[in-house]
């Protein structure tokens, strides 16, 4: 199985993305980037010179739904003759904005982010969002954890591997443990762990931390010896960077759990005083927020702190 990176550039602080070629009956794309001129360009451009097109393409999975990953997928499908679009039946972000729907105004009410930071954030997303076009329900299949992507000489299994996104998947080659996993594991970044509603119950939140922790755990679990993320390089000591990740976190855990006072503070006071110099920057802020929440969601669910609501808002506090 020939697995060829792409490097599609992205208007984000994060840089290009990482798009993947299987150029292997059926031709298909692993993410495809954000829709953007450039993008599109540089993904014509990668195809061309591995000697394929878009037409040629006929199925394009995706690790998850967020624009730089997600953006290209109706265009490429459409000039494509309708190449088939496989995403968790968990995401959303082929579907509306990050910021679009009544339950994510409910989540950052609960986290005690005034209204008009959150009037901002959701502006600054209704603009990110046009870098990807929303599809139907019709449009696209859904991944399965443990699902066969077949190939004419072998597949990939699908891992769900919930976290970054409730619905993130990964992909491996059991034949040589090559894996393919989107943004749930980077070389010189540590995933944030993203706010989002419970797929299962949109009124409760997802708790990305602790899921995320599971799918490390699933991903070290395969022994994988290459690894292919969602942006920069290719890992080949898994261990190493795992062990990182731990660390930051429970380094990140302690930091939390310090500014956690016996008067009670809100998520937003967390990311405020964690994050200085995000605060004031839309999507910055809303990553630092995002962090705040999981990590204090997770010290809570470990009996660290306790948690208590007032008028809608959580406040947290030391456990006695």
């Amino acid at each position: 199985m020939q697995i060829i990176p792409l490097s599609i550039p992205t208007p984000f602080y994060v840089g290009d993305v990482n798009v993947y070629l299987i150029k292997e009956d059926p031709l298909t794309l692993i993410d495809v980037g954000p829709k953007t001129t450039e993008a599109a360009q540089a993904l014509r451009d990668g195809l061309r010179a591995n000697g394929v097109a878009f037409r040629d393409v006929k199925r394009i999975v995706l690790t998850h739904a967020h624009e730089d990953h997600c953006g290209l997928a109706k265009q490429v499908r459409d000039e494509a003759s309708n190449a088939e679009i496989l995403v968790h039946g968990w995401e959303t972000g082929h579907l509306f904005g990050r910021l679009a729907q009544d339950q994510h105004k409910r989540l950052m009410d609960r986290a005690g982010v005034p209204a008009e930071v959150f009037a901002v954030m959701k502006a600054a997303y209704e603009n990110i969002s046009l870098l990807t076009d929303s599809l139907s329900d019709t449009e696209f299949g859904e991944l399965h954890d443990g699902m066969q992507i077949e190939f004419e000489s072998g597949a990939l299994e699908v891992l769900h591997t919930p976290g970054h996104t409730p619905g993130s998947c990964s992909f491996i080659r059991k034949a040589d443990r090559t894996l393919i996993c989107g943004d749930c594991v980077l070389k010189r970044i540590t995933p944030n762990p993203i706010i989002s509603p419970d797929p299962l119950n949109e009124e409760m939140r997802f708790k990305s931390l602790s899921e995320y922790l599971v799918s490390l755990a699933k991903l070290r679990n395969e022994s994988p010896t290459l690894v292919y993320g969602g942006h920069g390089e290719p890992i080949t000591d898994f261990e190493e960077i795992f062990n990182r990740y731990r660390r930051a976190i429970d380094e990140r855990q302690k930091n939390v759990i310090g500014i956690v006072n016996k008067n009670g503070v809100t998520a937003w006071d967390v990311a405020k005083t964690l994050f200085p110099d995000a605060i004031d920057q839309d999507v910055h802020r809303f990553l630092a927020i995002s962090e705040s929440v999981a990590h204090l969601d997770y010290a809570e669910s470990s009996n660290k702190i306790a948690v208590e609501i007032n008028d809608g808002v959580e406040y947290y506090r030391k456990a006695s």
